[in-house]
C-alpha cells in the first residue's frame, strides 16, 4: 500500500468541496472497512482519503414521528444495533446490521460504506430497499434525494457524480401492521459473502389476514441489488396463504439473474431466491402480526 494523504473534514460544504477538487483521486472515508482493504490489496488507488466522521449529519441517529429514522452515512453498525429508537421502530435493521463483518467490524463499518461500495451482495441493501430507504447525496451543484433501489448502475458503481458523496438515508415511518425481514445463505461462516440475500416487508390489514403492501428486493443474484416490484405486487390484496407467497417467491426467482461463481451456480442462486423470499416473507408477516416465532436459523422473531 502506497502513501496517501490524509483529511478530515467537519462540514458537507466543505467535504463537497474536497471532493470536488480532487475528483476520482480522492475518496470519502465512512468506517473504511472496505476502502482500506482495496487500498492494502492494490484493488483501488487514489491520492486522499477524506474523512467524512466529524460532519454532525454523517454521525445522526434520530428518528422523527413525523419524518421517520435518520441514518447518517458513517454512523457504525453497532450504534444502529444497539439504538432503541431501532429495535422499537425498525427491528428488522438488525438482520443486516449484525451480518455485517464480526464485532469489531461492527464498530467501524456503516450502512453507508456497505451501500458505496456497490456490491450486488451487500447485506444491507436489500433490507433498507425494503423499508424504503432514499439516499441523501451532496455535491457540487446541490442536495439531491435517490430512491435506494436506483442507487446502483453496476457492480462497485453508483450514480453519484463527481464531487458528490452519501450524507445519510431517510427511511419512512412504517404504517400499522408493517413486518420486514432479511435473509441471506453463506456455505460456512469463514465465507461471509452472501450466495443470495432477500429482504422482504408487508403491510397487513388490521386483521392480520390480508396484505395491503409488500416489497421484496435481492441480494446477489444480479449485477447491482435487485428490486423486483412485481414480487411485492403479487401480494397486494391478496389473503395470507402459503399459496400467495409461493407465488410471490416464483416471481423473485424468475427475475433473478445470477451468475456461477466460486460461492454458487446459476441454478442454485435462482432457487436460494426463491426460497430466501418466501421465509423472510413468513417472518415479516410474522412481525407484522406481532407475534413471536423461531426462523430458520433458531432466531426469534417478534418486535424487539
Amino acid at each position: 500500500m502506497r502513501a496517501v494523504d490524509y483529511v478530515p473534514v467537519r462540514s458537507v460544504e466543505e467535504a463537497v468541496a474536497v471532493l470536488a477538487e480532487h475528483g476520482d483521486r480522492a475518496a470519502p472515508l465512512a468506517g473504511g472497512t472496505d476502502l482500506i482493504a482495496q487500498l492494502k490489496e492494490g484493488h483501488r488507488s487514489i491520492d486522499l482519503i477524506v474523512d467524512v466522521k466529524p460532519i454532525p449529519e454523517l454521525m445522526e441517529l434520530s428518528y422523527d414521528p413525523a419524518a421517520g429514522l435518520w441514518i447518517g452515512g458513517a454512523v457504525p453498525c453497532h450504534r444502529i444495533s444497539r439504538s432503541q429508537v431501532v429495535r422499537r421502530h425498525y427491528p428488522a435493521l438488525l438482520d443486516s446490521t449484525t451480518l455485517i463483518g464480526g464485532i469489531q467490524i461492527q464498530g467501524r463499518a456503516s450502512l453507508g460504506g456497505n451501500v458505496c461500495n456497490a456490491s450486488p451482495a451487500a447485506d444491507s441493501v436489500p433490507n433498507l430497499i425494503a423499508h424504503s430507504a432514499t439516499c441523501h447525496v451532496a455535491g457540487p451543484q446541490g442536495t439531491r434525494t435517490i430512491p435506494l433501489e436506483a442507487f446502483f448502475v453496476g457492480p462497485g458503481q453508483t450514480v453519484l457524480r463527481p464531487g458528490e458523496f452519501l450524507v445519510g438515508f431517510r427511511l419512512p415511518v412504517p404504517p400499522a401492521h408493517f413486518g420486514a425481514a432479511y435473509l441471506r445463505f453463506i456455505p460456512r461462516n469463514e465465507m461471509d459473502i452472501a450466495v443470495v440475500g432477500a429482504g422482504a416487508s408487508v403491510v397487513l390489514s388490521p386483521d392480520g389476514q390480508t396484505v395491503q403492501a409488500a416489497r421484496i428486493a435481492l441480494g446477489a443474484v444480479a449485477p447491482t441489488p435487485l428490486y423486483v416490484p412485481e414480487a411485492g405486487q403479487a401480494l397486494v390484496g391478496q389473503p395470507v396463504t402459503e399459496e400467495s407467497i409461493a407465488r410471490a417467491a416464483q416471481i423473485a426467482r424468475d427475475a433473478a439473474r445470477p451468475i456461477t461463481d466460486m460461492r454458487g451456480t446459476v441454478a442454485q442462486r435462482k432457487h436460494l431466491a426463491g426460497v430466501l423470499t418466501a421465509r423472510a416473507l413468513r417472518i415479516a408477516i410474522d412481525r407484522a402480526r406481532g407475534t413471536k416465532t423461531v426462523d430458520s436459523l433458531g432466531r426469534l422473531n417478534g418486535h424487539a
